[in-house]
Order: structure tokens, then C-alpha cells, then sequence
């Protein structure tokens, strides 16, 4: 769920780094409509302070002490399903990338960003996307040849209701899984981009899925896309 209409969105940062957490701070509280609510050194005071601060966006460090940010993730989602994690390291690693996602982040991001694709990061997940550059959406799919992620829709065979979609769903679909953004389907489909955002929201609930990484999933364990096409 997003935040309220003029609410500033609410940030959680989780980092063992002190210099890292004043950083990321910094670049975030000079946005009026982002909100740095807390800062914690591990993953479980991370899980410990959610209920307390009540965060939109968690930025997650994934290598930490006492608990790691994979599992303070899989926690913090498992409990509260209105709070997003983005996922940052210093390693663009693939075991990193497929076990965040396992785990229920909404974005995986590089502690090398720029400080104006954080800011847009944690806007854009508090906003309900997910965060995957379309060489990442790539990856995954990729990693589906072998076989599906673990825990994602379909991944068991059960099935996903695509015939419930109408056709301009199915197209932006289609399209999302070939790692497409919302700005750049609609010059595909001639429409505008607050259409695009309301059919891939309807894709999502239709779906039954929480994001754009596990409709892509959905996608392809159906058969609507191969990889390759």
C-alpha cells in the first residue's frame, strides 16, 4: 500500500556502517516528501524497530551482524506486507540479487548509485514498483532456464490466471517481461503513462502477486513469454 496522498514516505535505513547511514540520511532528508525515520546497525533491530517506526521503505544492508539483511527481510515481509526493502550492497552478486528476491524485497540496489537513483528508488518502491533495471529482470529470467525462484508465483506448477486478464492487460504484460518501463510502453501502446501504471496494477492484482519481478515470473512460468522472445 502506498503512502496517504501527502504523506512524506516513511524510511527505515539498516546498515553496519555509521558513515554509510549518515550518507544515506543525508540524501534523503533533504526531500520534502521522504522521511528518514530511523537508523539501525542489524538486521534484527531492523525486525525489532518496524513495528515501532512503522516505515514505508526499509533501505536493507545485506551483510550484517547478529542477523543478516536476506533474513531480517524474509521477516520484516512475512509480518508486515505493507512495508517495501530495498535490498543495497556493495556486490553486484547474483546469489545476492536471487535471495533478496526469495526473501520478498521490492528492489535491489548498488551501494555505488548515484545519490538521485536512491532518491527515485525509494519513491518508486514506496509507490508499489518494483526495482529492477531491465538487465536484472534479464538475470532472473535467465536464472528461470534452470528452473523458477523459489517461492515465486507459479514456481509449483498451481497455475497462474492469465486468461483473466483482457487483451491490453496481456500487452503491457508482455511487455513488462521484456523488461520494459512504464514510460516506455506507453510509446509502445500509444497511451499515457498513468494508463500504463493503472493496467499494471490491475495485471498485479489480477495476478494475485505482489510485484513487477514476480508478474514477469508469472509471465513466463505460464507461457505467455519464453526466454529468448
Amino acid at each position: 500500500m502506498s503512502p496517504a496522498p501527502g504523506r512524506p514516505v516513511r524510511v527505515l535505513l539498516v546498515d553496519d556502517q555509521p558513515l554509510l547511514l549518515q550518507g544515506f540520511a543525508m540524501i534523503l532528508s533533504v526531500e520534502d516528501d521522504l522521511h528518514v525515520v530511523g537508523q539501525v546497525t542489524d538486521g534484527q533491530r531492523a525486525v525489532d524497530a518496524v513495528p515501532e517506526l512503522r516505515p514505508d521503505v526499509v533501505l536493507m544492508d545485506v551483510q550484517m551482524p547478529v542477523l543478516d539483511g536476506i533474513e531480517a527481510t524474509r521477516r520484516i515481509v512475512a509480518a508486515h506486507d505493507d512495508v517495501r526493502v530495498i535490498m543495497l550492497t556493495t556486490f553486484d552478486r547474483d546469489d545476492y540479487l536471487f535471495d533478496a528476491l526469495d526473501a520478498g524485497a521490492s528492489g535491489f540496489l548498488l551501494k555505488n548509485a548515484d545519490p538521485q537513483e536512491l532518491v527515485d528508488a525509494v519513491r518508486s518502491v514506496a509507490e508499489g514498483h518494483a526495482l529492477l533495471a531491465p538487465e536484472v529482470t534479464m538475470r532472473v529470467i535467465s536464472r528461470m532456464r534452470r528452473g523458477p525462484v523459489t517461492g515465486a508465483p507459479g514456481a509449483h506448477g498451481d497455475g497462474i490466471p492469465l486468461p483473466r486478464l483482457t487483451a491490453r492487460e496481456r500487452e503491457v504484460l508482455v511487455l513488462v517481461a521484456h523488461g520494459l518501463s512504464n514510460a516506455e510502453i506507453a510509446r509502445d501502446v500509444f497511451v499515457s503513462e498513468a494508463t500504463v501504471k493503472t493496467h499494471v496494477s490491475n495485471v498485479l492484482a489480477k495476478l494475485g502477486v505482489r510485484d513487477r519481478v514476480q508478474a514477469v515470473i508469472a509471465a513466463y512460468d505460464a507461457g505467455l513469454v519464453a526466454p529468448g522472445t
